[in-house]
């Protein structure tokens, strides 16, 4: 068991370590708070409670008599209260492992019930010290990192003159992504990135792992490069004002909180802007290398086939066998990979732009008040490259997140078309075709994902945009450029005959 030694020198200190721990635990850890009366484990119990719920104002009771009070918040929290506990079989009377399964417990007085507790629990045993008082912090390596994790952005936030500021959770992603508010009194908040370095998988092809191969970003260099990219081409990309590249850490402008959905629908003119804007963003020309220093450039990489086909191999690994049962024989196998290098081959003479790879309604903020492009954030485009336009207008057009009925549909791609048109030279035909092929090459892509997520990642929740995909695919699989692939799929029983040539 290994731990971490903290000096508080105050109650203020205590209430920052449980805002940070709040901001490091997870659904299923214990976490044991031991040490005298007075010590600090219900300052920093209701610091906790108080950081998950985003509410400084939440009454937080003490448990000593009740034995348990559960917090339905963000992730559930019980906060136990073992003082007077008489036996330990008493704990499953209170729900215990039931709250664990669940959520997150808080327990004091852990002593009176150690054989009941989990052996992975986390450990945080208080003494007095002065004035303050220390604290240590053991339980499995893996938890401990998650908390060294977020005492390190604490530390790069006091290195930057933000020690003292609120810390809220704000979201994550279907990445290692996560998302802090930064919260200063009478200053705008700001926006922490906290995305560490991508940690190598398994060698999969040319002595390359997944991210490699797919030109996933693996570090927070590219985002500040596209970012900077993007805000000098007249557009809107939050503004980088503090980094830590080595450790993945990234406090940004607060674009704003309204997104292109309206309780949880698309609106129509939010999706129209964001379609003009991607329209003039393809008419620029490309910026390749981006400097952020003499020793660092961004090269930002092409959506080449060995991209595409990885990523379309997510449909024959993950959905494939979780649709039928069983794994694609070699001939599928086969037959599949030959289908989209033809269909790759068409792609030779298309347009090929900045792609921001997931232009959809997650990652796209509303401003109302602003005006021109600067109506439409965008925050996600660290894994940008160079491909075809059709792909970003695929994306939004067929919002992943979102069911975008034909005509929004057809209306966007209208608009862009007509955009393109104003703008210069635009093969319109072309344009139509790719996007029905980056239309396939995505919702295939993303199949296998929803898969993955549930079964690797644990994230069964994704699952419910299945039954929109493959309603877009559907979509894609009509233009006649596609049909080797409609066929396949019929085939291999993933689709039935209904998509039909438009």
């Amino acid at each position: 068991m290994q731990a971490l030694k903290l000096t508080l020198k105050d109650e203020a200190a205590t209430i920052e370590l449980g805002e940070d721990l709040a901001l490091a635990l997870k659904a299923g850890d214990c976490l044991a708070l031991s040490g005298d009366l007075g010590a600090g484990k219900s300052t920093l119990a209701r610091a906790f409670l108080r950081a998950m719920a985003d509410d400084e104002a939440l009454e937080v009771p003490s448990p000593t008599f009740t034995l348990v009070q559960s917090y339905a918040l963000r992730i559930p929290v019980s906060h136990f209260d073992l003082y007077r506990l008489a036996d330990v079989s008493e704990l499953d009377e209170l729900g215990f492992d039931e709250a664990l399964s669940e959520g997150i417990c808080l327990v004091e007085w852990p002593e009176n019930a150690l054989s009941a507790l989990p052996k992975s629990r986390l450990t945080a045993t208080f003494s007095h010290f002065g004035d303050g008082r220390t604290v240590a912090l053991s339980g499995e390596p893996a938890a401990l990192s998650r908390i060294e994790r977020s005492l390190g952005i604490r530390a790069f936030l006091r290195q930057r003159g933000y020690g003292h500021a609120k810390r809220r959770h704000l979201s994550g992603d279907a990445s290692a992504r996560a998302y802090e508010r930064i919260l200063v009194p009478g200053e705008p908040a700001l926006i922490l990135m906290d995305s560490a370095r991508h940690k190598p998988g398994p060698i999969l092809q040319d002595g390359k792992y997944y991210q490699q191969l797919a030109h996933l970003a693996e570090d927070v260099i590219p985002f500040v490069a596209i970012a900077r990219d993007i805000r000098e081409k007249g557009f809107c990309a939050p503004h980088v004002y503090e980094s830590d590249l080595d450790a993945g850490i990234l406090l940004i402008e607060d674009l704003g909180s309204d997104g292109i959905l309206s309780e949880g629908q698309p609106v129509a003119e939010r999706y129209l802007e964001s379609v003009r804007a991607l329209a003039h963003l393809h008419a620029q020309p490309v910026t390749r290398d981006i400097s952020l220093s003499p020793s660092v450039t961004h090269h930002i990489p092409d959506f080449d086939r060995t991209a595409m086909k990885i990523e379309t191999s997510l449909l024959i690994d993950w959905y494939l066998p979780w649709k039928r049962g069983d794994k694609a024989s070699d001939a599928e196998r086969a037959g599949y990979v030959a289908v989209w290098d033809q269909l790759i081959d068409l792609l030779t003479t298309s347009e090929k732009k900045l792609l921001l790879r997931d232009f959809h309604s997650p990652n796209i903020i509303w401003r109302g008040d602003r005006s021109g492009f600067d109506r439409i954030g965008i925050i996600d485009f660290q894994d940008a490259m160079i491909g075809p336009t059709a792909y970003d207008v695929a994306s939004i057009s067929q919002d992943a997140r979102v069911t975008i009925e034909p005509d929004l549909r057809e209306e966007m791609l209208s608009l862009y078309c007509a955009e393109r048109h104003a703008l210069g030279d635009f093969d319109e035909t072309a344009f139509r075709r790719d996007w029905h092929l980056m239309s396939a090459q995505r919702n295939c892509k993303l199949a296998g994902i929803w898969v993955r997520l549930m079964q690797r990642d644990q994230k069964p929740f994704y699952m419910k945009h299945m039954p929109r995909t493959f309603s877009y695919l559907e979509v894609a699989l009509k233009h006649e450029a596609l049909a080797p692939l409609r066929d396949w799929c019929i085939k291999a029983g993933i689709l039935y005959s209904s998509a039909r040539h438009e």
